[in-house]
């Protein structure tokens, strides 16, 4: 009896081993929530491109915008766990909190492959404005409270996130005005119709270099290599505060594990290289690969509690 459920247990095997050892054999789609043109769509078609080259078939990069990027990731979290759907996504925890609904479980729908980019927002004010550091930032705004027009690029995106982090660490309070993006709210800071922005480095670096808006910090503890010239928030006279935004690689619960390794060792490869390195940190991240998979669904676990407590702080809810 013993010897027959051996037998049973190494025939339901091979299948598994055989699909792990001809991975892949057809084109990946690589998913990512957002528009073409942001931080997301730029890393999902960097790594596309790197893993394609190691993995020797296309990986084709599919942008699914909308709904907080909920609807990308849903269509992932239903797609067959075969390794051939990639997600590329933030923290599942932030629209876990901020969605009332979500079509799926983002605890149990999902396996984690690897992290892919860590990057700081950075704060900025407009010109007229009579602060030049961040001391004098939070001097004002400890001062004033409320009186400082704080541009969002949406409820719950990470600029938001992040100046909500800002407001609890800082004992401060911004009055937030929500815009639909990035560039809508850079917009309304230079105007001067707000006075204080936390957007990535893509968004408002070329303002920031061209003298039309004031850089006083980036939202990390320390300054990032990515972002020279610009002090990190410890340096800057905020201990205690340390924000940034990131993506990943995910794919559906279920997945072979040898199918993830693999996924993971293609991206973490792509990753490594300087001149892809280089290309994002151009974009103001930081290439940030996983050890391993494992590693990756430790760092996320660890992370939750954070994120779950800046959502619930930010008053911000999706119905």
């Amino acid at each position: 009896m013993f010897v027959r459920a051996l037998v049973l247990l190494a025939a339901c095997a091979l299948p598994l081993q055989a699909f792990a050892q001809v991975f892949p054999s057809k084109p990946i789609r690589l998913i990512v929530g957002y528009p073409p043109g942001g931080s997301g769509d730029f890393l999902t078609r960097l790594v596309a491109e790197e893993m394609s080259k190691d993995l020797g078939v296309a990986v084709v990069a599919e942008n699914r915008p909308g709904a907080g990027a909920t609807i990308a990731t849903e269509l992932a979290a239903r797609a067959p766990a075969d390794g051939y759907t990639v997600l590329n996504s933030t923290h599942h925890t932030i629209n876990k909190v901020l969605y009332k609904n979500l079509g799926y479980d983002p605890d149990k729908d999902f396996a984690a492959v690897t992290r892919v980019a860590v990057g700081p927002l950075v704060i900025v004010v407009n010109n007229d404005v009579p602060i030049k550091s961040l001391k004098e930032l939070l001097a004002f705004a400890r001062a004033n409270p409320g009186k400082l027009f704080c541009a969002s690029a949406g409820n719950g995106s990470s600029p938001h996130l992040a100046a909500v982090q800002f407001e609890a660490v800082a004992g401060v309070k911004f009055t937030t005005v929500q815009f639909k993006g990035g560039g809508p709210a850079a917009q309304s800071l230079i105007a001067g119709d707000t006075q204080v922005m936390f957007a990535t480095s893509p968004t408002v670096m070329g303002f920031v270099r061209g003298g039309r808006m004031r850089a006083l910090a980036v939202t990390t503890a320390k300054a990032s290599p990515a972002i020279p010239g610009i002090p990190g928030a410890e340096e800057a006279g905020l201990p205690g505060y340390d924000s940034n935004f990131s993506f990943g690689l995910y794919v559906p619960a279920g997945t072979p594990p040898a199918v993830i390794r693999r996924l993971h060792a293609a991206a973490a490869k792509g990753l490594a290289k300087p001149e892809v390195r280089e290309k994002i940190a151009v974009q103001g991240m930081d290439a940030t690969p996983s050890a391993s998979p494992e590693a990756f669904e430790a760092e996320l676990k660890a992370e939750t509690p954070m994120w779950e407590r800046v959502v619930l702080d930010s008053g911000a809810r999706v119905e």
